[in-house]
């Protein structure tokens, strides 16, 4: 069975926008195939709505808004913020149609959307970043990144170190990641391929922002949960300090340099993603500079990743020959049985 005829685990939480960016203004949307129209409310409140008028199926957002009430531009029906119809200019009497609202939650300056059963949408699924607000950590964040690919094969990529070493030579790889072996760690809620490198030069992304000289211990942590949540962390400690048999965190080590980079993919169909993303760092929580660097020099090495996916779609597409399975495909390979269970689960 292809990636597209598999379709998306529709209960569980996706990012819709960055909260910032929800404006008064009528925002059409494509979620797991579905149109949504998205608007900020009289009180400040974001709203997701089925960006389809019962009628002839025309979007609302080519409407207009009256306060919170959605107008369709083709016969003026009308929708509050509920979807609810509460006006029909050409009826009698009200039709017994609605369009479909979306629950919606805010949570680390994003507005998350549920796109399964409402009745399932609870707040507390959403991922939980515990150091989120600490005064000890930095923060960045770059706009959001449409790729071209599915979004399973940008999974691929979350969850395989290895391909640093070829795709982001100049930032975050360097040859001594290729050979590695890597742990690969499947849970409930997600999977994970780890490893540490020994005794290694640190990449030059992260050489500049160290507290000490020379060779590091390099621990790389990729986990994704499940359906589209990513946690990449980066870890490096001066050589000797970590290594094989250590623990990941190293929060407490004097020297570590510890970025969590958490990544949210939402499906907008069977070749399209939108990518969002922030970074939390354990040094320099008020350097603005800092940040910005952080952002464009993330923004850069994400924007390598862009292109090698787009070109994977069109391959995946066109090309007649079967494809091959390499080692470091295990942690994909286990993330998409489990979630293909998931999906079929819910019927």
């Amino acid at each position: 069975m292809g990636l597209a005829a598999q379709g998306w685990l529709r209960n569980a939480w996706y990012v819709a926008d960055w909260a910032d960016a929800i404006t008064d203004a009528l925002t059409p949307l494509e979620i797991l195939g579905e149109r949504v129209v998205l608007y900020c409310a009289g009180d400040g409140h974001p709203v997701a709505l089925e960006d389809a008028c019962p009628h002839r199926k025309l979007p609302l957002s080519l409407g207009r808004r009256e306060g919170d009430t959605l107008i369709c531009g083709y016969h003026g029906l009308a929708f509050d913020s509920a979807g609810t119809c509460v006006a029909a200019p050409t009826q009698a009497a009200l039709p017994k149609a609605g369009v479909k609202a979306y629950p919606l939650a805010e949570r680390y300056g994003l507005v998350w959307i549920w796109m399964g059963d409402p009745a399932a949408a609870d707040p507390a699924k959403i991922i939980a970043i515990p150091q989120w607000g600490s005064p000890d950590w930095g923060y960045n964040r770059g706009p959001m990144m449409q790729v071209d690919c599915h979004y399973l094969y940008v999974v691929d990529n979350l969850l395989d170190p290895t391909h640093v070493t070829w795709v982001h030579p100049g930032s975050f790889g360097d040859a001594s990641c290729a050979a590695v072996p890597i742990e690969t760690t499947a849970r409930t809620d997600g999977v994970t391929a780890a490893r540490w490198l020994a005794d290694t030069p640190p990449a030059p992304f992260y050489a500049k922002f160290l507290k000490f000289k020379g060779n590091a211990d390099r621990y790389q942590h990729y986990e994704v949960r499940y359906p589209s949540n990513a946690v990449i962390k980066a870890v490096f400690v001066p050589a000797g300090a970590g290594g094989p048999g250590v623990d990941g965190d190293q929060t407490s080590h004097p020297d570590a340099f510890c970025m969590d980079s958490f990544n949210f993919l939402t499906p907008v169909n069977a070749r399209q993603t939108r990518y969002f993303w922030f970074q939390l760092r354990n040094f320099a929580p008020d350097d603005a500079a800092v940040s910005e660097e952080f952002t464009q020099d993330v923004k850069h090495a994400f924007e390598e990743d862009r292109v090698i996916l787009n070109a994977v779609q069109i391959g995946m597409d066109t090309s007649p020959t079967p494809t091959i399975d390499l080692k470091n495909d295990l942690a994909s390979f286990r993330f998409r049985q489990t979630l293909a269970r998931m999906i079929a689960a819910e019927g």
